[in-house]
């Protein structure tokens, strides 16, 4: 996979709203490597490989960084386009995101991280909702303790949102 580039032309990516049985959803916190203060927690998933489509990219992208393999996603809740600078340099991504189930936390699979993956790693967690809401730290999408609200709840949007940073 290739890393993003500076380039009007976005990046597509996939990534997955992934819930457990108790509704915990599963975020990553990773850093820039440039500049190690700069840290978040965002969805897994990452960009499209050359002739691939959004859920298959989404799929393998969960279990290349978590080692949880997903039969099939469910319905696409938004698209997130941003633009951030990362190791020294400005990306624009559009990414899609998906709805995950797991019955089970454990991987299935071997992680296949990246090296850029490797080096921006902290953790992965499962989230609990209320502690989401509770969360300090940056969140991509920072709206995304209350899209899980309103999933869980059942008023999220029937078409995929459209979130711009």
């Amino acid at each position: 996979m290739t890393a993003s580039t500076s380039t009007v032309t976005p990046r597509i990516g996939a990534r997955v709203l992934l819930l457990d049985p108790d509704d915990r959803v599963l975020l990553i916190h990773a850093l820039d490597p440039a500049d190690p203060e700069h840290h978040w927690w965002e969805l897994p998933g990452g960009g499209l490989d050359d002739g691939e489509d959004l859920q298959t990219a989404a799929r393998r992208e969960v279990a290349e960084e978590t080692g949880i393999m997903l039969p099939a996603l469910g319905r696409e809740l938004w698209v997130r386009e941003s633009r951030f600078r990362y190791k020294g340099r400005d990306h624009h991504r559009v990414e899609h995101v998906f709805l995950g189930r797991t019955p089970s936390t454990a991987p299935q699979a071997a992680l296949k991280p990246t090296e850029n993956e490797k080096a921006g790693l902290i953790e992965r967690r499962w989230w609990p909702a209320d502690e989401l809401r509770q969360c300090r730290d940056k969140l991509l999408p920072a709206e995304l303790p209350q899209l899980l609200d309103d999933l869980l709840a059942d008023r999220f949007s029937p078409t995929p949102l459209t979130l711009i940073d």
